[in-house]
């Protein structure tokens, strides 16, 4: 198809949206109902005109371009959405010299107002206030596995496939029933209340479930993460002096090491794998003396118990969370029970969640956020099925071809997310549609800008949503309309393109484990990107000054300075870490303060956004500071990048980089740049595209802005794949800076050379 063709396609399919838009008069964010009504109040009665631009000019090249359009038109087919003043989420109560603090001004909605009323202060008296609520509705869902089948591949090769089943519900009541007699169980086992329990799991329904009985007698729940290393799991189990400890069928074999590192452990609880069982000769390799116990026979011990259940107090200990160790070995968070229910309070008056919608959970448990998401989930009585990265799409590793995912089967309305698996299914379309014909191009690109426009303005584009971006949005049932982003920063690039492309809303927050998750969470009316939210009701936010970084309370056109966060959902310290605890804790104002060591700068609107990390910050030789989080956020949205880690040294004018290279862009480069015939591993070795690549990044980067001494001068293209089972990053798919600098210590010094 010539150009002229091109033209005419795109213009007819201008004007049959544009015509359905206007039938359908579609708005896809209309404020508040006391918004709308205030801002109806101040408008003059009278005809409003409906305007409509027409561009006749449209740019030929294919490219997407998520940076924004400026001189947006601010109404159609409506009046304009009320002021930004009117839409204030936050202001400052206290301001001196070298600090501001900020409030949130939004009012307690019914959950936050419920919880206070019904005097709920301890996570027993949540999950039986739900049993009663919604006794009979839907609450955990396990999807039934089969079989495992033989599927031959079209290269000859054998994988290992599940003939999956329906998902298959545990009500309210019968979870909470569940949970009374696995806690009940374990005291049965001699496990106190007061002494410690370790789960170390995937996520699972019975890992709900184990967390709810251990918090029903009074004994704190010390959660470590599926993927961290054999020491940092013995470190974990061995400090908090634990007995018990639950694992899954696919985890015990680790322990047949661990527990030679763990003398204390006696009892391990594994929860059963649908197709496999434990015989006698699966037992040979363990320790000596250690139970090994079903999940059911837990269960079974309960029910025939008439132990009584302890209720803790607001002031118990109901986790002992240990961090993913992004800055050395991992430490024990201390999660009071007041600070889980006070991030619920929060949680429920940032994000509107209603009974008929249904998550999907994958993130890891043992990780804050998606623990409080999943309980927010279950105070507002929404249904939770379990899905897992082998199951969850319809080309997951583990599905049959031709048979459906898990998000297929179970529709999921909510989901949660980190930044590192958006940025990788926004890559994914972005690879699909460069690859597919000119047409398909200048249709996606035409479909792309229109959508962003409207959407920006408050409106939906049903016939877009329908034609262009249907496949994406079915990839995860075709019925998401919230996905909540936490763990790190999220690109306001990626933001963009998910928003777009899955037809939902992506709400990002920020939180750290010792806040108990909650901090900041973005309205759902907000579109704009590259923020974090306003402070929640429950937490109070402080700017301080930080000299050294140059950031100032004073800065103009907005206060800059260290995030310091205080609230009721401030954890109560480290776990044995006195000194620790001293420095990043204190208390002030009448409530407990947590210092975050991230740097942020707070809109007029109550807004923040995180602009760098103390931590993060180098000074190079000529005195210019790099913030290595910033720079890595931005390269990370090139095609060519999986994953960067940018290192710099104070004596050297100069930063470089670890790049985990996109393997199908970097095979499209290497054969536009002549170079074939050779492997992945060969190509990441090849120092001729190594120079493409760095000439690609530089480019790149001064399209986002990037100082010239922010652009790495030099960078290694490196094979491997970085995973929390390598080490090198965290569960939450942080970089862990130092471990990757001791791994590639060979490759930076030659960058240097």
């Amino acid at each position: 198809m010539d150009g002229v063709g091109f033209t005419l396609a795109i213009g007819a399919l201008k004007a049959l949206a544009f015509v359905y838009d206007v039938l359908t008069f579609p708005r896809v964010r209309p404020p508040p109902a006391a918004v709308a009504e205030e801002a109806a109040s101040q408008k003059d009665q009278g005809i409003i005109a409906v305007i409509v631009a027409t561009e006749t000019d449209q740019p030929k090249d294919v490219s997407i371009d998520m940076k924004g359009n400026e001189n947006d038109i601010t109404n159609r087919f409506r009046e304009p959405l009320p002021p930004p003043s009117m839409l204030n989420k936050a202001v400052p109560i206290t301001q001196d010299t070298k600090s501001i603090t900020y409030r949130s001004i939004v009012e307690p909605k019914d959950h936050h107002v419920t919880l206070v009323r019904e005097k709920i202060d301890t996570m027993p008296k949540m999950f039986d206030y739900c049993a009663k609520m919604y006794s009979n509705k839907r609450c955990l869902g396990t999807r039934e596995i089969l079989a495992e089948e033989d599927e031959v591949q079209p290269n000859g090769r054998i994988f290992k496939k599940y003939v999956m089943g329906d998902y298959r519900w545990r009500t309210f009541s019968e979870v909470n029933m569940l949970a009374s007699n696995f806690g009940r169980g374990l005291r049965e086992l001699g496990n106190d209340p007061g002494k410690n329990v370790v789960i170390f799991a995937e996520t699972r329904a019975e890992w709900m479930i184990a967390a709810h009985g251990i918090f029903k007698q009074n004994i704190p729940l010390v959660t470590i993460y599926a993927t961290l290393g054999d020491e940092a799991i013995a470190h974990g189990i061995n400090e908090t002096e634990v007995t018990t400890v639950i694992t899954s069928f696919e985890l015990l074999p680790k322990f047949k090491k661990i527990l030679q590192l763990t003398p204390r452990v006696q009892t391990l609880i594994y929860m059963e794998d649908p197709l496999k069982s434990l015989d006698a000769n699966g037992l040979n390799g363990y320790k000596e003396g250690v139970r090994i116990l079903k999940f059911t026979d837990v269960l079974k011990k309960g029910a025939e118990s008439t132990v009584e259940s302890q209720q803790p107090s607001g002031n118990d200990t109901a986790i002992i969370m240990y961090t993913s160790g992004s800055t050395g070995v991992p430490k024990g968070v201390i999660l009071l029970h007041k600070n889980l229910i006070a991030t619920l309070k929060g949680f429920c008056d940032s994000v509107d969640i209603y009974e008929d919608d249904v998550m999907i959970g994958f993130l890891p448990l043992a990780h804050v956020f998606e623990l409080l998401v999943e309980s927010v989930c279950l105070l507002t009585g929404v249904s939770i099925g379990y899905s897992g990265a082998l199951t969850m799409i319809d080309s997951s590793s583990k599905i049959k071809k031709g048979t459906k995912g898990d998000a297929s089967v179970l529709h999921p309305t909510c989901m949660t997310s980190v930044p590192l698996i958006l940025d990788r299914i926004s890559k994914s379309v972005q690879e699909k549609v460069s690859k597919g014909s000119g047409l398909k191009k200048v249709i996606f690109k035409f479909a792309y800008d229109y959508k962003t426009k409207w959407v920006r303005r408050g409106y939906s584009t049903p016939l877009i949503d329908k034609v262009v971006f249907g496949a994406v949005k079915h990839i995860m049932g075709g019925k998401i309309r919230l996905i909540i982003s936490g763990g790190a920063p999220l690109s306001p690039e990626t933001h963009e393109m998910i928003n777009n492309c899955l037809c939902g809303t992506v709400i990002p927050g920020y939180g750290l484990t010792e806040t108990t998750s909650s901090a900041c969470v973005q309205d759902f009316y907000d579109t704009s990107y590259g923020r974090c939210g306003a402070p929640v009701t429950i937490c109070d936010l402080r700017l301080v000054s930080w000299e050294e970084g140059n950031y100032r309370i004073t800065d103009k056109p907005y206060p800059r300075g260290e995030i310091i966060l205080g609230g009721e959902n401030i954890s109560a310290g480290y776990y044995k870490l006195p000194d620790k605890s001293k420095e990043e804790f204190f208390e002030a104002d009448g409530k407990r303060w947590f210092k975050t060591g991230d740097v942020g700068e707070v809109h007029e609107d109550g807004v923040l956004k995180i602009i760098d990390r103390k931590k993060d910050l180098v000074k190079l030789q000529a005195g210019e500071y790099v913030s290595l989080g910033k720079v890595e956020a931005q390269l990370k949205t090139c095609p060519l990048v999986d994953n960067i880690c940018v290192y710099g040294e104070s004596t050297q004018n100069y930063c470089v980089a670890l790049i985990v290279p996109n393997q199908q862009h970097l095979n499209d480069l290497a054969a536009k740049k002549g170079i074939a015939g050779k492997c992945f591993e060969e190509l990441c070795a090849d120092p001729e595209l190594e120079k493409y690549v760095l000439q690609e990044l530089a480019e790149h980067g001064k399209k986002s802005k990037l100082e010239k001494f922010e652009i790495p001068a030099a960078i290694k293209l490196v094979k491997e794949v970085w995973t929390p089972d390598m080490g090198l990053v965290t569960a939450a798919f942080k970089l862990k800076r130092k471990d990757i600098e001791e791994t590639y210590k060979h490759e930076i010094r030659r960058m240097y050379s």
